[in-house]
């Protein structure tokens, strides 16, 4: 659209649009990220801490169910972290659900544990333990700070 320069200054085209920069999960991400690993390190301190009530140790069962029942607290941190991360941060929204359900488990956990149904209780424990692990790997990994939606 340009016609023969006058001046030695290059032809400008101003209806060029600045490239839209998709919005990346950063705090919102470094947040989760911790809250997920505070819940990940207390989640691996149970199955040690029933190891060694099983060995003699009698006072590691009050820790287990101490820890065992802060981790429901912790839980609901993870959902707020989550929720700040989707909303604030617009990252994967799968990650919600995933932190309701893990919140769930750990209350049921719980209550297994106080009544003592440990053939319910020790393989949720191993479940919530993988879970969690899972979630920690993808939370420190190059995927979870991708922004939703087509820009990669």
């Amino acid at each position: 659209m340009c016609r023969q320069p006058t001046y030695s200054v290059r032809c400008v085209d101003t209806m060029i649009r600045p490239v839209a920069v998709a919005r990346r999960p950063r705090v919102s991400l470094w947040l989760l990220r911790l809250v997920i690993t505070v819940h990940l390190g207390a989640v691996l301190a149970q199955p040690v801490l029933a190891g060694m009530f099983l060995t003699g140790d009698v006072d590691a069962i009050a820790a287990h169910g101490l820890i065992g029942s802060l981790l429901a607290l912790v839980a609901m941190f993870v959902i707020a972290a989550t929720l700040a991360y989707v909303v604030g941060g617009r990252g994967r929204v799968w990650v919600v659900p995933v932190a309701v359900l893990l919140f769930l488990a750990d209350g049921f956990q719980i209550g297994m544990g106080y009544a003592r149904q440990l053939q319910l209780h020790v393989p949720l424990g191993v479940a919530i333990v993988t879970a969690s692990v899972l979630l920690a790997i993808w939370a420190w990994s190059p995927s979870a700070a991708r922004p939703r939606g087509g820009a990669r």
